[in-house]
């Protein structure tokens, strides 16, 4: 399908102009700048020629057949233009012009019009509002960019024309090579699931680079993403990010979620490399595409000053790599060939005068250790140090099977010599934090690809009875499931609930505390209250008959005067839930990604995002063991010995059951499980307090 945009032997430029400056004369100039190898077919009713080149009145005049027609005249004009593109039999159609969606409605119909068009007629449509197309095989520059980058093999997609001349300026200045360029626009037709298929079966392309600003199709976007990343590595950068609606402000499964969890979720699901600003994009991109990712995460670090290595080896650690421990034979060798003022353990410090030859050697050493799994240099400028001819030693190092990464800090020399350091495969950083920082994206993509085939666990489940009770509740109109009903779902799913019962008179209530067995905690039941506590609608540990008639009679007078609208359903009552960790486990529904399971620590960590952690479902039992172990969750539960002594695989257990309720059931819009007691290991888990809300639109 998007042959004819990136591999046309024939492109008509529809508002070609003879004035420098405007967009329709800049596209003819770059193409032909550039020695695009097919036609260039201005076409222009006021024109006989344009820098050269026969000008042509409408589009049906143009000779032979047209591949690709770049529309570049005023909106208003677009949609005359894109007929006669059509009606002329082209294959592709870009439109670089602006003033559509961006700009109102009026705007925003003629891009509806030209989408329909071109939809109707089986034409792929690329914009409007782009920066338009590139692809350095065939030296083909119809786009805004005055240069061709030099081939290679980095790919970019972006939202935005700016960060597309961005993203080549910067790869022109650093010596990489492009291979295919294209800027999306307002996305009336193609967007970016589109060039992600392109490009993961493209053999041109070995990094993917992307800006976007919005996503039209999760599902479809997180399959074209893993088709791409399971052979090459995808760096994106998300911008727009703003609130995020579908978390419900009610729940501590949604608050704790934070801005962007869905996203987040979506791209480490997918194997995505995101990053958070041009300085991260462009750093994983040079380090992606010049050198290959590490297979373990031990890091050597060589340098000519003690601070920066200071700074380095708290970075390595700060993105969970580790320093090296350099073995002994190498150790001797560094230290025979050393200053005896140097350091020959990791971080190796050559001392400030090093030269070529001493780095160069410290290198040598680094990349034949078996215990070092990539190497980051670090040279600081001095009068006695060359920064150039260091770099340019170094750079003849690389190449191999472990990532060398260079830190040259401040020195003006270096950067002259850049362009061509690179060139020799070499990525260089201004700081350490920097290096390491892409460093570590490479390792958790080397990660990702090795992780093993996901097998997602069945449970054997009571789907009839969760069935009935969702029906029951859709029926009604009731989107909010009470606790009673939200335990029968997860008992169904077996999930340990605590016995209890819902009691509508105190005699009830004592009936149902001497059957479960004292103590027992009593709660409010009502659809309207989301938070019992906030109505002091809980009491725990009520030990006898007499306390729980006054309980019944408290409760009830609380909702009464706190929330005097509230439908009180009756008091429940439960057996008291044994001690053990206090834990938060749920989902939400996010309408482009689907379910997305979070959990994370309770009590007096409940508000604390750093120890919340979030999964796309379904998640396998790796995946959510996975979950548990990046959470800062999981460090706070080990102990002295970096044990964790509460029941691990039942919080494991409890991830996967709800991954399966929610794939089994898209009408659950979020259950949030707080809290989860988790017992010491072997023991189990306890549902404590949970509660379900439904939507009539699955997922929605």
């Amino acid at each position: 399908m998007l042959k004819p945009l990136f591999y046309p032997e024939s492109v008509a430029v529809i508002g070609a102009s003879r004035t420098p400056g405007k967009v329709g004369h800049e596209i003819v100039g770059n193409m032909l700048n550039a020695g695009f190898e097919g036609k260039i077919l201005p076409v222009n009713p006021f024109a006989d020629e344009i820098l050269g080149l026969k000008c042509y009145k409408e589009i049906g005049k143009c000779p032979g057949k047209i591949d690709l027609s770049i529309i570049a005249v005023q909106a208003p004009l677009v949609v005359e233009a894109t007929i006669s593109s059509i009606k002329a039999g082209v294959k592709a159609i870009a439109v670089t012009s602006s003033g559509f969606a961006e700009c109102g409605k009026e705007g925003a119909e003629i891009q509806r019009q030209i989408a329909k068009l071109c939809s109707d007629a089986k034409i792929p449509l690329l914009g409007p509002n782009c920066f338009g197309v590139i692809n350095t095989s065939i030296r083909l520059n119809a786009s805004f960019s005055k240069h061709l980058p030099k081939p290679g093999g980095i790919s970019v997609i972006s939202q935005s024309g700016s960060l597309c001349s961005a993203m080549l300026d910067w790869a022109s200045a650093h010596g990489l090579g492009m291979a295919k360029v294209v800027s999306l626009g307002n996305k009336a037709d193609l967007n970016e699931v589109d060039f992600l298929e392109s490009f993961a079966k493209d053999d041109e392309t070995t990094v993917v680079v992307g800006y976007l600003e919005s996503i039209k199709s999760g599902q479809e976007f997180l399959k074209a993403a893993r088709a791409v990343t399971s052979s090459k590595p995808f760096i994106l950068l998300r911008a727009g990010i703003t609130k995020a609606g579908i978390w419900a402000a009610s729940a501590h499964t949604g608050t704790l979620a934070g801005a962007d969890t869905a996203y987040a979720a979506a791209f480490r699901h997918a194997g995505v490399i995101r990053v958070d600003g041009l300085d991260a994009l462009f750093d994983c991109t040079a380090a992606f595409s010049t050198q290959p990712c590490p297979k373990g995460d031990k890091v050597a670090v060589i340098t000519n000053a003690g601070g920066p290595a200071v700074l380095a080896a708290d970075a390595v650690e700060q993105f969970g790599l580790t320093l090296a421990k350099i073995k002994e034979d190498h150790i001797e060798l560094l230290k025979q060939q050393l200053p005896p003022a140097a350091i020959a353990y990791n971080p190796i410090d050559v001392l400030g005068d090093a030269d070529p030859k001493r780095y160069s050697m410290a290198v040598d050493a680094a990349q034949d250790d078996e215990e070092v799994d990539a190497v980051i240099v670090i040279l600081t400028p001095h009068s006695m140090t060359q920064p150039a001819e260091t770099a340019r030693s170094i750079a003849q190092k690389a190449g191999g099977d472990k990532p060398i990464l260079m830190v040259l800090m401040g020195s003006d020399e270096a950067r002259v010599e850049h362009i061509k350091i690179v060139d020799k495969n070499l990525p260089i950083y201004p700081s350490p934090g920097r290096a390491v920082a892409a460093l570590s994206a490479m390792r958790k993509y080397q990660q990702w690809r090795s992780m093993p085939e996901r097998v997602v666990t069945r449970f054997p489940v009571n789907l009839r009875l969760v069935e009935r009770i969702v029906t029951r509740q859709l029926k009604a109109n009731l989107m909010q499931v009470g606790e009673v009903e939200t335990k029968e779902i997860l008992r169904a799913y077996d999930f340990t609930v605590p016995d209890g019962g819902l009691a509508g008179s105190p005699e009830e209530a004592v009936d149902i505390a001497k059957r479960i067995g004292f103590p027992v905690a009593m709660k409010i039941v009502s659809l309207d209250v989301l938070h019992k506590s906030d109505v002091g609608g809980i009491k725990l540990g009520i030990s006898s008959a007499e306390e729980v008639r006054d309980t019944f009679d408290l409760l009830s007078l609380r909702v009464g005067r706190r929330a005097p609208e509230a439908r009180l359903s009756g008091i429940y009552i439960e057996k008291m839930a044994t001690e053990g960790l206090n834990t938060v486990m749920g989902m939400v529904s996010d309408p482009r990604f689907g379910p997305i399971l979070m959990f994370g620590l309770g009590g007096t960590f409940i508000d604390r995002l750093d120890t919340t952690s979030c999964y796309l479902a379904p998640v396998s039992g790796d995946e959510a063991m996975q979950m548990l172990l990046e959470s800062r969750s999981y460090a706070l539960l080990k102990d002295a010995r970096g044990q964790a002594d509460v029941d691990i695989l039942a919080i494991v257990s409890g991830l996967q059951r709800i991954s399966q309720l929610s794939t089994d059931f898209p009408h659950i819009k979020e259950l949030n499980i707080d809290p989860y007691i988790v017992g010491r290991t072997g023991t189990g888990a306890v549902v404590v307090d949970a509660r379900i809300s439904l939507s009539r639109t699955d997922g929605e």
